[in-house]
């Protein structure tokens, strides 16, 4: 490990320990090549002039480094539409851990290998079905492939290999039966994978043809988290799947205080799932007033059930200084294979 990752990690985890945001999501746009059926991003995509600038995304990065050193989520959409993502990596990556999620489509070689020089510390490619489903899921021939392809270049361009490049698989009905056909694709090539519950009940989410799994999901696929070592997540998240399906009790969602959404057009909102009711935009305050604000939802925040996505679990499962489990997971699981 580098001088300068041994500093982003150390960075991190005094963020998580001292209580501090340690995780964004940033979506740089909402244009898409794909038409993925649960997703609503794509059909409201905005025009690149309204989106955050470079300029803009660099000076985000900047306040962010005032609030904490955090796990930045860049995704989209499909974020290699934009022709400045290097840069953007570059911006995030020198306090950041800045962490990209694609489709796949546009990757070659070189843009893989410029990523990673810019300081991308890992690469999830979405992959949701062994087979040529994929390609009618995201209604697009030929994505299965090149999302494989995808996986293959970013391992081979990753300065640590497969354990800087995963799958993201979203967990659906549909597909709850070929997970393991994925692990072994995944065991195969080297690289890790992980997985997020679909969401339905979040700002027009749940309106297309998919639905969640059905309770016991979560119990089926304990054992494949044991199998699988290279399943790159908290083994909790898997426990609590099946009380979240069943509607039993969960724990209290601390969204917004560690964890955050910032937009394409650079709202501000505790997460991805309240996306439309930001609590303001960053062209006109500062960040560190927008989290100050944040921070005030937390009563009405604390009562939302919504989800159990993935990007939940880290904020639940690391936040208020996280427990032992998660940190061993996190050193164990999430940090080698």
């Amino acid at each position: 490990m580098s001088w300068s990752e041994l500093r982003r990690e150390v960075g991190f985890a005094g963020s998580v320990l001292g209580r501090r945001p340690f995780d964004v999501l940033l979506q740089v746009t909402n244009r898409c090549n794909m038409k993925c059926t649960f997703c609503d991003f794509w059909p409201n995509g905005a025009p690149p002039e309204e989106e955050l600038s470079l300029a803009e995304l660099r000076r985000l990065a900047a306040d962010l480094t005032g609030l904490g050193r955090c796990i930045v989520s860049i995704e989209g959409g499909e974020p290699f539409v934009r022709s400045d993502l290097v840069d953007i990596v570059r911006a995030f990556g020198r306090d950041h851990l800045p962490v990209l999620y694609t489709n796949g489509w546009y990757v070659t070689a070189e843009n893989a290998r410029a990523l990673f020089d810019a300081g991308l510390t890992q690469v999830g490619v979405s992959i949701d079905y062994p087979d040529q489903r994929h390609d009618a899921k995201r209604a697009l021939p030929g994505a299965s492939h090149r999302a494989w392809r995808a996986v293959d270049l970013f391992r081979e361009a990753a300065p640590h290999g497969g354990r800087q490049v995963h799958v993201m698989t979203v967990l659906t009905r549909d597909n709850a039966g070929d997970l393991e056909a994925l692990l072994k694709m995944t065991a195969e090539r080297r690289v890790g994978h992980q997985v997020t519950l679909l969401s339905t009940r979040g700002y027009r989410r749940g309106k297309g043809v998919d639905a969640l799994p059905d309770p016991g999901i979560g119990a089926r696929l304990l054992p494949l988290w044991d199998r699988y070592p290279h399943w790159r997540f908290f083994r909790e998240y898997v426990e609590r799947m099946d009380a979240f399906l069943s509607g039993g009790a969960m724990p209290t969602c601390h969204a917004g205080r560690q964890v955050f959404n910032v937009d394409h057009v650079g709202n501000v909102a505790v997460c991805i799932e309240r996306i439309d009711e930001p609590v303001g935009n960053l062209r006109d305050a500062p960040l560190a007033e927008l989290h100050a604000r944040l921070l005030s939802r937390q009563d009405e925040v604390a009562r939302c059930q919504a989800c159990w996505t993935a990007c939940r679990g880290v904020g639940q499962l690391l936040g208020d200084g996280g427990r032992a489990s998660s940190w061993r997971d996190l050193a164990l699981r999430m940090r080698s294979h």
